[in-house]
């Protein structure tokens, strides 16, 4: 967790919003709005100079979309947790963006709590779990998989499905390796062999692998109640 105030930056074309959102922000305790900007190039410049933690960015954004953005973000900081802020709550686009390594997607319909708790999470370097997480893992479950899974037989040993389940729990490297008596550096390399394995890409992806195929824990199975 981080000891220091979580510094923020705000990219939203909608002056009135943002400038709202920014008074919010600065008004909790902890957190603090480094940057506030309309678009992804002024964010790019302010970014030289001024580092931060957690970006909040709408995905429709003027001059350059969210999803160039996202991987223009992801080449240049890669230790920036991205939080996408946006009415739009289209399944296959939050999928395809959590696929891509955001950490957390929020609607604007979304009560400012759901914001400030998304925020804290991610700022963990944790992904926000909330509804449209939840629906957007299960949302393609049938398709994501028939170019490797089935195609490829893949069979995982019990630690890495267990790994698995302690993923899906929220568990950090540090007590996946407790729980396991292994090396935090050794579940890395699990982590990351398991993505080969599976043909996968991101944390996300090795999550709608495990749904997918019944590995992690049955609660998964009714996901209204997973928050």
């Amino acid at each position: 967790m981080l000891s220091r105030p979580i510094s923020l930056a705000i990219v939203d074309d909608h002056a009135l919003f943002r400038k709202t959102l920014k008074n919010f922000l600065c008004e909790q305790q902890n957190i603090h709005v480094a940057v506030e900007v309309p678009d992804v190039f002024t964010l790019f410049n302010r970014l030289k100079t001024t580092p931060i933690d957690v970006l909040l960015m709408d995905i429709f954004l003027p001059g350059m979309n969210g999803d160039e953005a996202l991987m223009n973000i992801r080449l240049q900081y890669p230790d920036v947790k991205i939080l996408m802020l946006s009415m739009c709550t289209d399944m296959d686009l939050i999928c395809d963006l959590l696929e891509k390594g955001i950490h957390g997607y929020i609607s604007k319909g979304d009560e400012p709590e759901d914001l400030l708790q998304a925020i804290r999470t991610v700022s963990e370097n944790r992904i926000f779990r909330n509804r449209l997480f939840t629906e957007a893992l299960y949302w393609n479950k049938q398709n994501t998989f028939k170019s490797v899974a089935e195609r490829n037989h893949v069979l995982l040993n019990e630690r890495e499905k267990k790994i698995l389940q302690l993923m899906w729990e929220e568990k950090s490297n540090k007590e996946i390796a407790d729980a396991l008596f292994l090396g935090v550096r050794s579940v890395e390399k699990i982590r990351q062999d398991l993505k080969e394995k599976v043909g996968v890409k991101s944390t996300v992806g090795l999550l709608k692998y495990a749904i997918n195929k019944r590995i992690i824990g049955a609660s998964v199975q009714k996901p209204d109640l997973i928050k």
